[in-house]
């Protein structure tokens, strides 16, 4: 995470698919503005991860913070938030938001301190609610800022919380410069027999500026991934 006048390296999104899965605090309906995918013995295989798409059980599970973001000023609805409502529509997937138990600082710069301080230690924050019937998910859309360099320590924490052997995980991010970072190989780390396929990452910026951009964007990377589009 950075604020203003340090290097733009470090992105930040503060200020801060398909029949659906049941998310225990969100569900489908949202409006537009990333594993078993197919086989656990070949997690590498994206092709056979894709194929299986259509009778695929999916969710978007995402982190994102309203508030105050880093270059859009106080915002209603986070980002990444967006970008997870366009992929649940466009998939049929259900939502599920990652939440902590104890709230971020809605001020843009306390909340880096706070994200900073998750980070050096690294830190398993709390969440306020599990995902219902994870285990019945094949497919898990995973969303979160970039928060200096990484995700958020939340998303770590929803990670460890569930079995991802044999699912397919569809990464993206919101950022202000670093694109996925390193958070695709993090991801692999954590979830090492799951089937990670390509990410799609965007600027907040642009996210909150232009939601027909944004639904382009997720519609192409939906295609690229082999996905069926719905919506």
């Amino acid at each position: 995470m950075k604020i203003k006048w340090i290097n733009s390296i470090i992105a930040v999104s503060l200020m801060l698919p398909m029949t659906a899965c049941s998310a225990s605090n969100q569900s489908n309906g949202s409006t537009a503005s990333s594993t078993a995918a197919a086989s656990t013995s070949t997690p590498e295989s994206t092709s056979s991860a894709a194929s299986s798409s259509s009778t695929s059980k999916s969710v978007v599970a995402y982190f994102s913070r309203a508030g105050e973001n880093y270059n859009v000023g106080t915002v209603d609805k986070g980002s990444t938030q967006i970008v997870a409502e366009t992929i649940a529509e466009k998939t049929g997937s259900d939502l599920f938001h990652i939440e902590t138990v104890t709230d971020y600082p809605a001020n843009y710069l306390e909340c880096t301190k706070v994200a900073q301080d998750e980070k050096e230690k690294n830190a398993r924050p709390q969440l306020k609610e599990a995902l219902d019937n994870f285990s019945s998910c094949d497919v898990i859309y995973l969303g979160y800022p970039i928060w200096w360099g990484d995700m958020p320590m939340a998303v770590y924490t929803f990670m460890e919380s569930n079995d991802f052997t044999g699912k397919t995980i569809i990464p993206f991010d919101t950022h202000a410069g670093s694109g996925l970072s390193n958070t695709i190989d993090s991801i692999k780390k954590e979830c090492p027999n799951a089937n990670v396929l390509t990410g799609l990452s965007l600027l907040g910026e642009d996210v909150q500026k232009s939601s027909d951009e944004t639904e382009k964007s997720v519609t192409s990377w939906l295609t690229e991934n082999g996905m069926t589009i719905k919506g």
